[in-house]
């Protein structure tokens, strides 16, 4: 799985689509942020094995991700990196791991932003992308628009070389019998949303600053058990689950995304920042604690500001979460209390 994400980004940097050249300016700060989702995430939730998996994936990614900055890699290059070896796990709500709709199919969505221009990219509701961030990325730099949907960006997809994936790739056992137990109950839309250890928020997503001072954000989906109707939460959506602008902030949102996209929760956050000169902890606890909270949603955010402080941030019980610091301090946390 992470060879393929190395693989694929160093063939990028060949074909001159991504820059590791080493810039003017190699003291400067690098620091990078990941989360794989949100919700009620206790300990004794899952056995020892997974939650070691989970930790060691957290970490790798995050990593990874470390090194392409330390690289002089770029921030898209970074999160581009981290969230295709989050992609590529069974154990988060994106590509590989993603949840089944209610025709037991596995829909995808994902968006990133590059702070330093505002440009952005992304995808909803598509089929068989091995890493949907590498799609919504390819629809940043190789088309006119910012979103791409269904049919239409798979054959975007297919014309510019994103790779595809049978149906029995994205299966897992442990999602499909969350659809099965979607299913059975009483009130399919209520167990959408309840915060049980099967289906909480699991959303991907990362956030970076490089040598440059330049921010980037993504954020990767399957969205939600048994979901219908085509349904699209706030993760492709610009501003709701992904926002990125040098002057303030990039943010990377995992949440009941009905509530994040009323709420414009990522680019609430930066703008706090940026009019309001208040430090990213406090615009975040005021949005995720505060608005978010008396709204009813739930969830959780991965926040940077343009000197690479980080905040993670979220007001359920848990939140997978890694970062590095610009001082290379590596975190790897789980549960509240870490």
């Amino acid at each position: 799985m992470y060879r393929h994400a190395i693989t694929f980004i160093l063939s990028l940097i060949v074909s001159g689509a991504m820059s590791m050249t080493v810039i003017a300016n190699p003291g400067a700060a690098v620091a990078i942020a990941i989360h794989a989702g949100s919700g009620t995430i206790r300990k004794g939730d899952f056995d020892d094995a997974r939650e070691q998996e989970v930790r060691e994936t957290l970490e790798r990614a995050v990593k990874a991700g470390h090194q392409i900055l330390t690289s002089g890699g770029s921030s898209l290059d970074a999160v581009t990196l981290a969230i295709t070896i989050l992609e590529d796990s069974p154990h988060f709500n994106a590509g590989k791991g993603a949840v089944f709709n209610a025709e037991a199919r596995n829909e995808l969505d994902a968006s990133i932003m590059d702070g330093s221009n505002l440009s952005a990219g992304a995808v909803a509701a598509v089929h068989n992308i091995r890493n949907p961030i590498l799609l919504a990325r390819k629809v940043m730099s190789d088309s006119v628009h910012v979103m791409l949907m269904g049919e239409g960006a798979e054959v975007f997809a297919r014309n510019h070389g994103i790779e595809f994936e049978d149906d029995e790739y994205f299966f897992t056992d442990h999602r499909w019998q969350q659809l099965q137990k979607a299913k059975a109950s009483a009130n399919p839309e209520a167990y959408q949303l309840s915060e049980s250890p099967d289906d909480w928020f699991s959303t991907v997503g990362a956030v970076a600053i490089d040598h440059e001072g330049n921010l980037a954000a993504g954020t990767s989906t399957g969205g939600m058990t048994n979901k219908r109707w085509g349904r699209v939460g706030d993760s492709p959506i610009i501003g709701a689950g992904t926002y990125a602008d040098n002057r303030s902030c990039a943010v990377s949102a995992t949440g009941h995304g009905e509530y994040f996209i009323r709420a414009t929760v990522a680019h609430d956050i930066c703008s706090r920042v940026q009019y309001q000169g208040i430090s990213l902890g406090d615009a975040a606890d005021a949005v995720i604690n505060g608005q978010l909270t008396e709204m009813g949603g739930d969830g959780g955010i991965i926040a940077m500001d343009r000197k690479g402080n980080i905040s993670l941030t979220f007001n359920t019980a848990g939140m997978y979460r890694a970062s590095v610091d610009t001082a290379g301090t590596v975190y790897v946390g789980i549960y509240r209390d870490e």
